[in-house]
């Protein structure tokens, strides 16, 4: 049986659109090094690195998770534009895609709001249908619920979706889901990390979805 076309896109946001890396690991090491000194490390930080705030916090101390996630979200709002970037041909091969017809929504562990901020700094705000953020569902991903949520509202089906991300929650979600998967190589856990879960593709630039999803370049 021959795979549908791909027409609808679910992006993850943080390392897949923006490169947050940066702005992830110093507000996770400033935090935490605040509250346990040098019990933590920029490799331990990456880790961090995919799972929503209360996922991680609640693995270093569940009796301080509300606190950590407060002070985490303030400080990262505080350095955010400082330290993200876009990732080279995001914002132009996200408008060839939206231009060309297909439904595109992001599914994120992050609230909407801060989203939104970064979709404006990158100027794609009025590219994507739907936007489903933490604020959005009860579980995050890798429970596919987020994914059902966006793909409900763009009224698309899971077998012509694909799921883009840069961590394991996404392969995972988007396998939870019933949809088809793309990792992203520039991935801050490397190429090979997220290989391991067993992408149905591995982008290695973001513009390799102009031909995933049939669209020859005009």
């Amino acid at each position: 049986m021959t795979a549908k076309q791909i027409n609808t896109l679910l992006f993850d946001f943080d390392g897949t659109l923006l490169d947050t890396n940066e702005l992830i690991i110093q507000t996770f090491l400033t935090v935490l090094d605040e509250h346990y000194p040098g019990r933590f490390g920029r490799e331990d930080a990456l880790h961090f690195i995919g799972p929503s705030l209360e996922q991680t916090f609640m693995a270093i101390d569940p009796d301080r998770v509300e606190e950590l996630t407060v002070q985490y979200r303030s400080l990262n709002r505080m350095m955010h534009d400082e330290l993200v970037e876009e990732y080279d041909g995001v914002a132009e091969t996200l408008r060839l895609l939206k231009a060309r017809g297909l439904k595109m929504a992001i599914v994120s562990t992050k609230r909407s709001e801060t989203i939104r901020h970064g979709l404006a700094l990158m100027g794609v705000s009025d590219v994507f249908d739907v936007l489903v953020g933490l604020d959005h569902v009860s579980n995050p991903k890798p429970d596919p619920e987020p994914l059902h949520l966006a793909l409900e509202q763009l009224g698309a089906s899971h077998d012509e979706a694909l799921m883009i991300g840069n961590n394991s929650h996404d392969i995972e979600g988007g396998k939870n889901a019933g949809v088809r998967t793309a990792g992203v190589a520039w991935a801050a856990k490397g190429e090979e990390f997220l290989a391991g879960y067993k992408p149905d593709f591995m982008l290695q630039h973001i513009s390799d979805l102009l031909e995933l999803t049939k669209v020859a370049v005009k």
